[in-house]
C-alpha cells in the first residue's frame, strides 16, 4: 500500500522546487494534492505533470500572506476531494543582504511570506482537520532556522520562528486531542531555482567558485535534490510517524553536524 493512499494533501509553493517535487512524490504515494502557489502557469504545470503520471492533483491560486486566499483555498480542497488531511508549508522566499542593507520593507515582505504564511496555513488547516478527525502539518523551515548565517539575518529569523512555531502547535493540538501532528524539515542547501538564483548573472568562473564552496559546507560534498526534502516530508506526513509530533528532521547532508 503506497504510504500516503487516500489522503488528501494541500503543499504551497508548488510551482517549482522541492514544493513541486514534494508534491510529485505525495502523488505518486497514493495522495490527492491540491497544488498551490501564487504562480498559476508554474502551478497549473505541476498539476499537469502529477496527473500525466496517473496521479490525482490540482491547482489553487495561493498567496500565502492572505487569510482569504488561505480560506479559499482549503475550502476548494475540501470541495473536491472532501477533507484535508496533509498541510505542507512550503512557500518561502529569501533575502541575501547585510543587516545595514536590509530595509524594513525587505524584513516586512519576507516575514509575511515566510513566517506569516506559515501561521495562516497552520491555523486554516487546524480548522479544517478538526473536522475529519486530525491530519499532518508539515512545515518547511531550514538551517537557517537551526544556526545562524551572515548576510542572512531575516531569513534565519523567519525560518527560527517557524521551527518554533511548529513545536507551539505540535504541543497545543496534542494537548487538545486534536489529532494534529506538526512538524519541520530543515533542508541544508538544495538544488533548486531559487538556489541557482544566488548564482545568476555572476561571472561564469565566480559562479563556479561560489557553488563548489556551496558544495563544500555539506561534509557529503555535494548539494541536497529536491526530492530528498519530499521524502522526508512523505514520512512526516504519513501514518509511519504517527507518534512524531513537535520534532525537527534534519535533511542537510551534515551541514549542522560541524
Amino acid at each position: 500500500m503506497a504510504a500516503v493512499e487516500d489522503k488528501v494533501a494541500l503543499v504551497t509553493g508548488a510551482a517549482s522546487g522541492i514544493g513541486r517535487v514534494t508534491a510529485e512524490v505525495l502523488a505518486r504515494e497514493g495522495a490527492r494534492v491540491s497544488v498551490a502557489d501564487l504562480d498559476e502557469a508554474g502551478g497549473h504545470k505541476t498539476a499537469l505533470r502529477i496527473q500525466s503520471r496517473g496521479g490525482n492533483a490540482a491547482f489553487d491560486k495561493l498567496d500565502v500572506t492572505r487569510e482569504a486566499d488561505w480560506d479559499a483555498a482549503i475550502a476548494s480542497t475540501v470541495q473536491r476531494f472532501g477533507r484535508l488531511d496533509i498541510l505542507v508549508n512550503n512557500a518561502g522566499v529569501e533575502i541575501v543582504k547585510l543587516i545595514p542593507d536590509t530595509s524594513l520593507a525587505d524584513w516586512r515582505r519576507l516575514m509575511s511570506v515566510n513566517l506569516d504564511g506559515v501561521f495562516l496555513g497552520t491555523k486554516a488547516a487546524i480548522a479544517a482537520m478538526r473536522k475529519t478527525g486530525g491530519g499532518a502539518i508539515v512545515n518547511i523551515s531550514s538551517v537557517a532556522g537551526i544556526n545562524g548565517y551572515a548576510r542572512q539575518a531575516a531569513y534565519c529569523a523567519s525560518k527560527g520562528g517557524v521551527r518554533l512555531l511548529t513545536k507551539s502547535a505540535a504541543v497545543e493540538c496534542a494537548e487538545q486531542g486534536w489529532n494534529i501532528r506538526v512538524n519541520s524539515v530543515h533542508p541544508g542547501v538544495i538544488d533548486t531555482p531559487m538556489a541557482r538564483s544566488l548564482l545568476a548573472g555572476l561571472d561564469p568562473q565566480v559562479a563556479a567558485q561560489r557553488l563548489e564552496r556551496l558544495k563544500a559546507l555539506h561534509p557529503v560534498g555535494h548539494l541536497g535534490e529536491p526530492e530528498d526534502i519530499a521524502r522526508a516530508v512523505l514520512y512526516l506526513a504519513s501514518d509511519a510517524a504517527k507518534f512524531v509530533t513537535g520534532t525537527e528532521l534534519v535533511v542537510d547532508g551534515g551541514m549542522t553536524a560541524r
